[in-house]
């Protein structure tokens, strides 16, 4: 259970480590070395303006630095993160969506 008094930034790192956490316990290599890969990206969440289809923004929490061509965000609306695509415009939701390994684990 997370702490009442988090920041969200902190509740969004809280919820990103106990996948870390699990993951890393897996007896399933290529998920842990993913895990490992994902630590390696991670940033303090910081909030950003996400393009979906249709002209819709959303504030959202980047979780990851891009690599030039993806990053994860945290879809607070939502409640679970998704892959976005980097563009011209911003990231731009792809519909890849649920825990944030899994998200990041798809590219």
């Amino acid at each position: 259970m997370l702490e009442r008094d988090l920041s969200i930034g902190d509740r969004i790192s809280a919820l990103i480590e106990a996948e870390l956490v699990e993951a890393m316990q897996s007896q399933d290599m290529v998920f842990r070395r993913t895990a490992e890969a994902f630590r390696k990206t991670l940033r303090q969440p910081r909030q950003i303006k996400v393009n979906f289809s249709g002209g819709i923004t959303q504030l959202c929490w980047s979780v990851s630095r891009g690599d030039g061509t993806y990053r994860v965000v945290y879809m607070p609306r939502a409640g679970y993160f998704s892959l976005c695509v980097e563009s011209d415009f911003g990231p731009l939701d792809i519909g890849v969506h649920g825990p944030a390994l899994g998200c990041f684990g798809s590219v």
